[in-house]
């Protein structure tokens, strides 16, 4: 194991909420405002991931703010980033959203993503009841 390696573990967080480009999130932050420490809740789309999952990985939040366009470039491991809750899965065909920054309004909309529960996967239908099955209803003559 090289060097980097060895600092990428000493530095990485545990627990990385899942989360990919086109879901909208909130991310919890610390702010030191004078001696005071306070946890500021920054809501936005996120446009872009670099570097994987090394301990240097980033994502950028793009969220509208009075009409005007703000980012945010957050490092993923960082201790002043507390939390990233996902209120919304984005459907995208993008790596990276740039093309939001030139969109106003409506046009910066995505559409989301359906997400199955956690209980009931795409491959495992959940359980069918009698009715839908059939089983209770008299078999009917092949010939007819």
């Amino acid at each position: 194991m090289n060097l980097i390696d060895e600092f990428d573990k000493k530095y990485m967080k545990k627990r990385i909420p899942k989360f990919d480009v086109g879901d909208t999130v909130d991310v919890h932050c610390r702010i030191v405002e004078g001696d005071k420490e306070r946890v500021q809740v920054y809501t936005g789309v996120v446009i872009a991931r670099d570097r994987g999952e090394r301990a240097s990985a980033t994502f950028t939040v793009r969220r509208l703010v009075q009409g005007e366009g703000v980012e945010r470039v957050f490092p993923l491991h960082s201790p002043r980033v507390e939390n990233v809750v996902v209120s919304k899965r984005g459907k995208i065909r993008r790596a990276k959203l740039y093309y939001l920054r030139k969109r106003v309004g409506k046009g910066t909309r995505l559409i989301e993503r359906r997400v199955e529960s956690e209980g009931e996967t795409a491959s495992e239908p959940a359980e069918a009841s009698p009715a839908q099955t059939g089983e209770d209803q008299p078999e009917k003559p092949k010939g007819q």
